[in-house]
């Protein structure tokens, strides 16, 4: 099964993403069962928030990844989500 982790980041906190970015990339990389990972975007092409896709069946392992995360450490997130994903279409 696949885990999305969905992450909103605080309005106005695009410093601290920045600041925290090469901790956070390097937290992805050590991470075995992330399979795709970027920020969303905003209107202005700012980034605003994070989509982490796992190949795991366990949430438990997403759970403990987004609470590690550098990002959610410096408290760049206003809401954090995690859900099940069943992929339809593989291109």
């Amino acid at each position: 099964m696949l885990h999305a982790l969905i992450c909103t980041d605080k309005p106005g906190h695009l410093e601290v993403r920045k600041a925290n970015r090469e901790a956070h990339l390097a937290h992805l990389r050590s991470d075995a069962t992330v399979v795709q990972a970027g920020p969303f975007v905003n209107a202005a092409g700012e980034m605003s928030g994070s989509l982490i896709v796992f190949d795991t069946d366990s949430r438990e392992h997403v759970e403990a990844f987004a609470a590690a995360d550098p990002y959610a450490r410096a408290g760049l997130f206003e809401d954090v989500r995690i859900e099940g994903w069943n992929r339809v279409i593989d291109a």
